[in-house]
């Protein structure tokens, strides 16, 4: 699915997609452990969608907040530049 598409649904259209993903990675996984599994990149694709419904159901769940006001610029340290080394006298 697009981030589009997944943003479109509701929240409980999101559980389920999520449910029905999580129950295909469990599948998928127990082709891998009887070495029946055809294409292993599968699995990292379905948990990259599981991970992309959840981030849209933590957006959802989460009321957005007033947007902030404009950060307030931050006061330049000034270095206090090092006092020259002085130069070691050799003794010979």
């Amino acid at each position: 699915m697009k981030i589009k598409e997944i943003l479109e649904l509701t929240p409980d259209e999101l559980r389920a997609r999520k449910r029905e993903l999580r129950e295909e990675v469990f599948h998928l996984r127990l082709q891998q452990q009887s070495g029946q599994l055809e294409k292993p990149s599968q699995l990292r694709l379905l948990r990259r969608e599981i991970a992309r419904l959840e981030t849209v159901l933590t957006q959802k769940a989460t009321p957005t907040a007033a947007p902030a006001a404009a950060p307030k610029p931050k006061a330049k340290a000034t270095k206090a530049k090092a006092a020259p080394k002085a130069a070691k006298k050799s003794s010979k």
